[in-house]
C-alpha cells in the first residue's frame, strides 16, 4: 500500500509541481517506475492497460488532431467574428453568446478545445473590440469559456470520460441520454451563477467602440473539417445502436481533417503541436498505478463506503469531486472506473459528473486548468487562487443524476 501510494503521489507531484504540458506524462512514468521497482506492478498490468486503452486512445488523437486542424484553418478565429457584432450592445449579449459558444465547442469537439483554444481568441477579441475597458472584462470571459466545458454530454468531450465509459461498456447512446439532460442544468446553472458573480462587470450597457475584428471567409477546406467533423459526430450514436465503437470513423474523419489542412497549406508540425500527445502516456501510466492502488486495497476501502452509505448516488458523486479536486480527475476517474466494476451504470454516471465538476474547486483537480491559468498569465491577465475557489464553488451548485 505504501508503495502504490508513494508512487500516485510523486506522479501528482510532478504533475502539478512543474509548469510543463509533459510534466503529467513524466510524473506517471516516473511513478510507474516506482511502482514497477516496489513490486506492486507488473508486466502483466502494463498489458492489460495497453488492451484497454488502444481503442479510445486512438478516439482521442483523432478528435483532438480535428480541433488542431480547425484551429489552424481559422474556425475558431471565424467564431470569433460571429461574436464581434454582440460587442456593439450591452456586455451581457457577449458574455452570454461566448458562454454559448464554449459549451457548444466543448460538447462537439472537447474540454480542451473551449478551454485552450477560444480562451484566447476571445481574449484578444475583447481587447481589439473594448480597447479601454477591457482589463474588467478579461476574467469574466476567460471564466465563461472555462466553466462552460463542465460535464461532457457525450463521451468524445472528455478524454478520461470515454476511457471510463468504454472500460464500464457504456456506449455513446446510453451516455449521452444519461449525461446530456445533466449538461444541460449544469450549463444553466453554471451560466446563472456565473453571471451574478460578475454582476456589475455585466451590467455594463455602453457598447463596444473598439475597431471591429476582419472577417475573413472560411476557405474550402475549413468547409471540409467541418463537414467531416459534423458527419463523424453525427454517426457516433447510429455506431453505438449497432454495437460498433467510434474509433473507425474518428481514424478517418482526422485523417480527412489533416488532409484538408495539409493541402490548406498549414504546416505539420502545427497540427502535431495541437495534440496533447503527453496525455496519452499519462493515461497509460496512470492506469496502470489505479491499478496497483486497487490491488492495495483502495477500491475495496471505496466499495465499502458505497455499499454501506443510505445515498450512494450522492456518496460516489461527493467522493469524485472532492477526490479529483485534490489529486486530479484522471487518477480518481480511473480509480473509480476499478471501484465499481460491475456496479450499476447510475453509480458510474455518478462518478463521471463529479470528476467534470471537481475540478472546478481546485487547479490542482485538472492539469488543463494549470494550463489555463498560465496562458492567461501570459496575456496580462491574472486569475487569483481565491477567486477560482470562488467562481468555481458557485458553478458547481446543481443536483447530482437521479438516474
Amino acid at each position: 500500500m505504501l508503495i502504490a501510494l508513494a508512487a500516485m503521489l510523486v506522479t501528482l507531484a510532478v504533475s502539478l509541481g512543474w509548469r510543463s504540458a509533459w510534466a503529467p506524462a513524466t510524473g506517471a512514468l516516473v511513478g510507474l517506475a516506482i511502482a514497477l521497482a516496489g513490486g506492486v506492478a507488473t508486466r502483466l498490468d502494463i498489458e492489460h492497460a495497453l488492451a484497454d486503452l488502444w481503442r479510445p486512445m486512438i478516439s482521442i488523437v483523432g478528435i483532438m488532431a480535428t480541433t488542431a486542424c480547425a484551429a489552424e484553418l481559422g474556425i475558431f478565429t471565424r467564431l470569433a467574428a460571429w461574436i464581434e457584432p454582440r460587442t456593439r450592445g450591452p456586455v451581457k449579449h457577449a458574455f452570454r453568446l461566448v458562454f454559448a459558444l464554449a459549451a457548444l465547442t466543448a460538447a462537439i469537439l472537447s474540454n480542451d478545445a473551449a478551454i485552450l483554444l477560444l480562451t484566447p481568441v476571445v481574449i484578444e477579441l475583447l481587447r481589439t473590440v473594448y480597447p479601454r475597458r477591457n482589463p474588467k472584462f478579461l476574467l469574466p470571459f476567460a471564466f465563461a469559456a472555462f466553466v462552460a466545458a463542465g460535464v461532457a454530454p457525450l463521451p468524445t468531450g472528455n478524454p478520461m470520460n470515454l476511457v471510463v465509459a468504454s472500460r464500464a461498456g457504456i456506449d455513446v447512446n446510453t451516455y449521452a441520454i444519461h449525461m446530456i439532460p445533466v449538461a444541460l442544468v449544469g450549463w444553466l446553472v453554471a451560466y446563472a451563477m456565473l453571471a451574478w458573480c460578475y454582476r456589475g462587470v455585466l451590467d455594463d450597457e455602453a457598447p463596444a467602440l473598439g475597431a471591429a475584428p476582419p472577417k475573413r471567409p472560411l476557405s474550402g477546406q475549413a468547409k471540409l473539417v467541418l463537414i467531416a467533423t459534423g458527419g463523424s459526430i453525427a454517426s457516433y450514436p447510429v455506431l453505438a445502436a449497432l454495437g460498433y465503437p467510434i474509433w473507425p470513423v474518428a481514424l478517418p474523419a482526422a485523417l480527412v481533417c489533416v488532409g484538408a489542412a495539409l493541402h490548406g497549406r498549414v504546416v505539420p508540425r502545427r497540427i502535431a503541436a495541437g495534440i496533447s500527445w503527453e496525455l496519452l502516456p499519462f493515461l497509460f501510466g496512470v492506469l496502470v498505478l489505479a491499478t496497483a492502488l486497487a490491488r492495495a486495497g483502495v477500491t475495496d476501502g471505496l466499495r465499502e463506503l458505497y455499499a454501506r452509505t443510505p445515498y450512494p448516488l450522492a456518496t460516489v458523486g461527493g467522493v469524485a469531486a472532492v477526490g479529483s479536486a485534490l489529486i486530479d480527475n484522471h487518477p480518481m476517474a480511473l480509480l473509480h472506473s476499478l471501484a465499481l466494476a460491475g456496479a450499476p451504470s447510475k453509480l458510474v454516471f455518478a462518478a463521471l459528473v463529479g470528476g467534470d465538476l471537481g475540478p472546478r474547486l481546485l487547479r490542482s483537480g485538472r492539469s488543463r486548468a494549470l494550463l489555463w491559468t498560465h496562458q492567461l498569465r501570459l496575456s496580462g491577465v491574472a486569475v487569483p487562487l481565491g477567486t477560482f475557489v470562488r467562481v468555481g464553488a458557485l458553478s458547481r451548485c446543481h443536483r447530482w443524476p437521479h438516474r
